[in-house]
């Protein structure tokens, strides 16, 4: 008879509400069309941390990591592009595959990254730039994901920029930012520390509150009381562009919106062209407030930053 060896590999798997644990799993079978991918570092994105506290979008048992780079078998160095689409419809052929109906995510959909090997679309593998390194290319997702926004809000030059939240998408839309030559850049964070880490990355004031009058805001936290800040926060016309996903409440004045003909406007992905567009911004970035952890320690990073931990305010799991 003949005979079948399992081979099996280290993965983070999200078990059950609140709860990820890491397993020895099988490895993943590479269907036609896809390729073997060997990460080499992924990062914990807020909307898992916020999705295993409340699954619904996220269903267990399921290994996530939607934002990672690694290898290929022949040794060719990538990142991935964990948004997939049916590439045939109305907004695929706009350039908008974020936005196609059939969406689905890598790390969401199907596993992800947060594992020594996954298997993905050979469509959604981009090359490195050679010499990268793996922390500047574990964050290629998040920057395009502050490029689209910065597109969404009419790539404002001269602009004074408001960005509620200094976690991972506020840092760096704080840094697009400057490199997009805002006039000024104002952040806020309930963290001191976050908040500090957006004065030195650029901004040219942080506290716990934003204070002034913006042209644009970016709300990368998503509460109904920083989508009602946003909106206070701008000038008559302004913008307010809403990244941020913490809850479905809006919480802002639409007599105020109509009146001072503000607008807001939601922000998701990117597009095939900004995530290429991204592996160039990443080189430009400073990434020092950045930590790697071995995937071995990954649920208990995960667990910790769940459960209100402030700290790292990037966290990248390298297995």
């Amino acid at each position: 008879m003949p005979c079948y060896i399992r081979r099996v590999m280290k993965a983070l798997v999200f078990t059950a509400p609140s709860v990820v644990e890491l397993q020895d799993i099988d490895e993943p079978f590479v269907r036609s069309g896809e390729t073997l991918v060997a990460v080499a570092a992924a990062g914990i994105c807020g909307s898992e941390l916020h999705g295993v506290r409340t699954p619904g979008f996220r269903t267990p048992p399921l290994v996530m990591g939607h934002e990672f780079a690694g290898t290929l078998p022949d040794g060719r160095r990538v990142v991935v592009n964990p948004i997939l689409s049916c590439g045939v419809c109305d907004l695929c052929g706009r350039g908008q595959r974020q936005l196609c109906r059939e969406r689905a995510l890598i790390g969401v959909h199907r596993p992800g990254g947060f594992a020594e090997r996954v298997a993905v679309p050979a469509s959604a593998v981009h090359p490195l730039p050679d010499g990268m390194p793996w922390t500047a290319a574990g964050l290629i997702e998040p920057i395009a994901y502050a490029l689209h926004s910065w597109n969404v809000a009419g790539g404002p030059d001269g602009a004074r920029v408001g960005v509620l939240g200094c976690g991972t998408i506020g840092l760096l839309c704080v840094q697009l930012a400057r490199l997009r030559g805002a006039a000024s850049v104002v952040a806020a964070d309930v963290s001191p520390a976050r908040a500090a880490i957006a004065g030195r990355l650029g901004a040219d004031a942080a506290g716990p509150a934003l204070t002034g009058e913006f042209d644009v805001v970016f709300d990368a936290v998503g509460l109904p009381a920083t989508r009602a800040a946003a909106l206070a926060r701008l000038r008559p016309g302004g913008t307010a562009v809403a990244l941020g996903l913490a809850s479905a409440d809006p919480g802002f004045d639409a007599a105020d919106l109509v009146r001072a003909e503000k607008r807001l406007l939601g922000s998701f992905g990117y597009t095939a062209a900004e995530f290429a567009a991204a592996t160039g911004i990443a080189a430009e970035c400073d990434l020092s407030w950045v930590d790697t952890f071995p995937l071995a320690d990954g649920a208990r990073v995960f667990t910790e930053l769940m459960n209100g931990g402030m700290e790292p305010v990037k966290a990248l799991l390298t297995p």
